[in-house]
C-alpha cells in the first residue's frame, strides 16, 4: 500500500516527547500480547541505542501532530537493526508504517550499514507480512528476544 498520508520523517530524541511518548504508547500497545518488551531478557532498545553515531530514532510528523516513530540501532559495523516501529492508531489504514520502514531503511544506509535486521512476535502478522513483502528473508534467532517469532534480514544494496 502507497502512503496516503503526508509525512515529514525527522530526527529526534529518543529519551524526550513526541519520540519518547510514542515508544511508549507503542510498549503499553503490546503488553496484553507480551508483557512489558522493555523488561529483563529483552533486547535492548533504548534512547541510547537511537542516538548517534550508530542510532537513530525518527518521527513522522503530520499535520502538526507526531503520527509514528521508530530506530535504528547498532548491531555490527555493517548491520542495523529496526526497533520500536509504532503508527498511532487513528493514522493507521494509510501506508505510515511502510512509509516508516523505508524512511528507516534510508536513516540506517545514511549511517553506513550494509543490511538490517528487526524481528516482530506471533501477535503481529500484519507486521510480519510487511516485512516480507518488503524483501525481509527470515533469518534465524539472532538476538534472543522472548518475544518474538520472527527474524528478518534485508540486505540495503
Amino acid at each position: 500500500m502507497e502512503q496516503l498520508a503526508r509525512v515529514e520523517w525527522r530526527a529526534a530524541d529518543a529519551a524526550v516527547p513526541p519520540a519518547a511518548t510514542l515508544i511508549e504508547e507503542m510498549i503499553l500497545e503490546l503488553v496484553g500480547w507480551y508483557g512489558r518488551i522493555d523488561g529483563a531478557g529483552a533486547p535492548s532498545a533504548t534512547p541510547g541505542d537511537f542516538a548517534p553515531p550508530g542510532g537513530i530514532f525518527l518521527v513522522g510528523w503530520a499535520d502538526g501532530e507526531a503520527v509514528a516513530g521508530g530506530g535504528v540501532k547498532r548491531w555490527d559495523a555493517d548491520t542495523g537493526e529496526i526497533k520500536r516501529m509504532y503508527v498511532v492508531a487513528k493514522w493507521r489504514g494509510q501506508g505510515l508504517a511502510g512509509g516508516l520502514l523505508a524512511a528507516l531503511e534510508d536513516a540506517a544506509r545514511g549511517l553506513g550499514y550494509r543490511r538490517v535486521r528487526l524481528d516482530t512476535g506471533r501477535f503481529q502478522p500484519v507486521a510480519q507480512s510487511l516485512y516480507e513483502r518488503r524483501g525481509y528473508l527470515p533469518i534465524p534467532d539472532y538476538n534472543a528476544n522472548p518475544h518474538a517469532s520472527f527474524w528478518g534480514e534485508k540486505q540495503l544494496l
